[in-house]
């Protein structure tokens, strides 16, 4: 069953509601489930930390804590004040997360290197000519562009996370995934990736209305 969002405080003009991407990430995740659980489930294997960039209203960490790994650490990032309250509430309404943390922070800021297990992530991917800033975001009251506007190719935000993905994931046995429009040139990024000595999947992908949305799975070993 899938989670809620909160239900008493969404404020669509400043969260992004859920939609194709976000069911997109669910469905993705259910797949995913016996590789994950292989992965981390096993009796004398270390706590899992799962860790989602950009949390929006929470579903996505919602679920992963209710159909996959009920017993791992979850800790959120988002930049938006107001996603950081809601994913707490979508939690809270959703039977509550345990072992979960927001962190109101730009992507990895205030995260310690390589312990991530899990990356889940589904940026701002539609090309603009800018991306928000904060300081417009505070004056105007737009928090809303920061889950949608990924610079002239949509990749400004992705490519951050990508070039830092080394530092910050377990390479042990950790996993990114990240969700990518077509218009981002997801096929040139796995390429460009592969070479800098990763192993990439596309896990899933699906036309949503006039786009066509895709998930990727990034590790170093198998």
């Amino acid at each position: 069953m899938f989670p809620t969002p909160s239900t008493t405080n969404l404020d669509v003009a400043r969260v992004y509601e859920p939609a194709e991407d976000s069911f997109l990430f669910l469905d993705l995740l259910q797949e995913e489930l016996p590789f994950i659980q292989k992965r981390f489930a096993a009796a004398n294997a270390p706590t899992p930390l799962v860790v989602e960039i950009g949390l929006g209203s929470g579903i996505v960490t919602t679920f992963f804590h209710k159909n996959i790994l009920p017993d791992a650490l979850f800790i959120g990032t988002d930049i938006n004040p107001y996603a950081c309250s809601i994913s707490k509430e979508t939690s809270k309404e959703n039977g509550d997360t345990r072992y979960f943390d927001v962190l109101r922070t730009n992507l990895w800021d205030g995260l310690r290197p390589g312990l991530v297990d899990v990356l889940l992530f589904n940026p701002p991917y539609v090309p603009d000519e800018t991306v928000p800033s904060i300081e417009n975001a505070v004056k105007t009251d737009d928090w809303l562009d920061f889950a949608l506007l990924g610079g002239s190719d949509g990749m400004q935000v992705t490519s951050a996370v990508l070039d830092r993905l080394a530092e910050f994931l377990n390479l042990a046995r950790g996993v990114a995934y990240i969700l990518f429009c077509k218009r981002n040139k997801p096929v040139e990024v796995a390429n460009s990736m592969r070479n800098r000595g990763w192993i990439v999947d596309m896990v899933n992908e699906r036309k949503a209305g006039w786009e066509v949305l895709s998930i990727w799975k990034f590790r170093k070993v198998k």
